[in-house]
């Protein structure tokens, strides 16, 4: 699984996942549900580029 990174810097790690907003750690970034956006600034998945 690879992480993500927003424009404004927050990186989703599917390790962690985001237990804040009620995503599962070990939760892919291709399987985030539709209406997630960024817990920073409300980026919509859409904006977020993979971290190699």
């Amino acid at each position: 699984m690879h992480k993500y990174e927003c424009p404004c810097g927050y990186v989703y790690d599917p390790i962690e996942g985001d237990v804040e907003h009620n995503v599962a750690p070990e939760t892919a970034f291709e399987d985030l549900p539709e209406d997630w956006v960024c817990p920073l600034c409300g980026a919509e998945k859409e904006f977020f580029t993979r971290v190699d």
